[in-house]
Formats: C-alpha cells, structure tokens, sequence
C-alpha cells in the first residue's frame, strides 16, 4: 500500500534504546517486535565487538512487524562516535523503503553515550524527517543493587567537582549516569532478582540521578509494553539541555577505557559446565562481559551465551540453518588491560571443558 502525501510528510519516530551492558536491551526489543500492534518497525542496531549477536537473536524472531530487510547492523564504531558516517546513511536507506516505517527502534551499544547521537536529529536534514520519540534507559536492577555503581551517583558527582585533587574518573559509572541524564523512561529490568528492599533502594537511587521527572518502569526479562515503551513523544533533540551530560564539553569521547576481543570455540559437550567456567573466568579475570553462539555436539540448535560479569544465561535459540558453518565464537569486553591471554588460556582449557 502506498503511502499518503499526508504521512509521507510525518516525522518517524526514533526511539533511542541505551543501556549498560547486559541491562537487556535486545530482549526488550525482541518483546517489543513480538507485541508491535500492528507497527512497521525497523532496527538499527549497534554492537561493540564484530561478533553480530544482537542483530542474530533478533532476526531469529521472524515476526511480520520487523522483516530482515528493515534490520541494520551498524559494527564499524560506537553510534555516538560515527554518527554521520555510519548513522545517517543507515537512517536514509530504511526511510527510500518503499514501505516506509512507522517507527524505528535504536539499539546503542553497552559503551553507548545517547547525547551525541540524539543531538544528530538537530540537524536539518535530518529534523525534518525524524523526531526522536523517546529515549530509554534499560538498567540491570541486580547489578546495580550489587554496588557495580555508586550508591549515590548525585552525591559522587557533587564530591568530584568540589575535590581539585580527584584527576581521574570511573569511565563505567560515567557511561551509565550519561544514560540516565539522557533518559526519558527507565526500565529497571531483572527486578526479579531483587528483594523489596533492594527494589526501593535502587529505583530512589536511579530517582536522584536523573534531572527531570522520568519514569521508572520495574521488570523482567525485558517485558514492557510496546504502547509504554513506544509513543513516548518527548521530541528530545528539542530539549537537549535538559539532558546534562558529563561529556557536554568534548567534541567527542572514545573507548579506549575498554578491550574487546572474539575468542573461537570448539564445539562443546556439556553446555551448563561451560557456563560454570565461563562465570569463573569472567570472575577470575574481572570480565564486564561475555556473549556468543556456540556449537554443542551432537544438537542440531546453536547455543545462545550471555554473561554480565559472573551472571550466565544459555539457551538454544534456533536451529543451524543448512550449509551454515557451525562456529562457536564469544565476545570478551573488559576494561582497558584485561588479561586476554589469560582468558583465552582459560577458555582453551581441556580440563574444564
């Protein structure tokens, strides 16, 4: 069906979706694309590492809402540092579409500061076309109720500009607060995994971190309502001031505070002992994180890994598909200086394996 000169003319929305890593931000997306509403989505995604598993997993869903061609992966740099080389063109080719989407859906990667990338919609030719809709913060209630970051982010912050002495700054702390200073609605997810108490501390925590009056969305497995998350209508390249950011000085920033390497993978016989070495190793080597596909002997399905610090979750996710080379390969990202030998060494160990 074509489009009429009415909605042609219409802004698509963008919704902007950032969080740190592991938050669970693809199975947020992934809920959404199942429970569109009759929406034409389309996906940008944005990983760090060049092993493409977020775009893998969702592809793998095959919903009519979000077909494969309206499904962009971006891997070539950080979305906020390539805004114009990787960014705008992706933005262009899915809006020539002759079906054009009713919105877009942003994915950023872990490393991600939403600011630079939402001031891109400032530009005119592109703000006449687009609005950003909304941008979400997905936070991982467990990690951040285990002090992976300040208790009170507000107060730190406050202590750093007040002491002349403090010449140096926690690079994962600024990541996550840039992303609740930018968001429009926070989706605490894995509060499954919190007690009440623990629930309350860390929603009034992510409260006093945040500059406006946002929203503060407990869940999980990333299940939210497409009408909740989608909608929003917050027009957020028109209130970047609103949105402070701790980088509003920098022309841009970098990750050179972070390694990111694939190790390759033999096919594995016991997936859930795997899965205990993976958590010692990510223990063992302070490994921020670790996600991959894996061959499992004698299973016709791929394994699907994903670890948040020493936290593991596998499943099979899809079957390998005919002529498909069956390659296990993980993505390590740490911080700067990471021991990869050491890990791969681990990784490669017959004993455990």
């Amino acid at each position: 069906m074509t489009a009429t000169p009415h909605a042609a003319l219409q802004k698509v929305p963008v919704t902007i979706v950032t969080g740190f890593l592991g938050a669970g931000k693809t199975t947020l997306i992934r809920h959404v694309l199942e429970n569109a509403g009759g929406r034409r989505l389309a996906l940008v995604i944005n990983e760090f590492g060049d092993v493409g598993v977020d775009g893998d997993i969702l592809r793998s869903c095959g919903v009519e809402s979000c077909p494969e061609e309206n499904i962009v992966e971006l891997a070539n740099g950080c979305l906020c540092c390539t805004v114009a080389d990787d960014f705008i063109p992706a933005i262009e080719a899915l809006l020539a579409h002759e079906r054009r989407p009713d919105h877009i859906i942003v994915e950023t990667s872990g490393l991600a500061l939403p600011k630079p990338l939402v001031k891109a919609f400032d530009w005119p030719p592109i703000r006449s076309r687009l609005t950003v809709d909304g941008v979400i913060a997905v936070v991982d209630g467990a990690a951040v109720a285990a002090g992976r970051f300040a208790d009170d982010p507000a107060k730190l912050m406050a202590q750093r500009e007040q002491d002349g002495a403090v010449d140096h700054d926690n690079p994962l702390e600024e990541v996550y607060e840039d992303q609740l200073l930018c968001a429009d609605l926070v989706v605490l997810n894995k509060a499954d995994l919190l007690d009440a108490d623990d629930l309350a501390r860390v929603t009034a925590e992510i409260g006093a971190a945040t500059p406006r009056s946002v929203k503060i969305v407990p869940t999980r497995e990333g299940r939210i309502e497409a009408d909740l998350l989608l909608g929003v209508g917050a027009a957020a390249e028109d209130d970047l001031a609103q949105r402070p950011s701790h980088h509003d000085d920098e022309e841009g920033h970098d990750h050179d505070d972070f390694d990111s390497f694939v190790v390759e993978m033999p096919a594995v016989s016991d997936p859930a002992a795997l899965v205990g070495r993976l958590a010692r190793i990510a223990e063992d080597f302070d490994v921020l994180r670790i996600k991959g596909f894996l061959e499992v002997s004698g299973k016709p399905m791929r394994l699907l890994v994903q670890g948040v610090g020493s936290r593991f979750r596998h499943q099979f996710d899809r079957p390998w598909a005919p002529g498909e080379a069956r390659r296990g390969r993980l993505v390590v990202i740490g911080e700067k200086g990471v021991d990869r030998a050491g890990v791969e060494a681990a990784l490669a160990d017959p004993v455990a394996a």
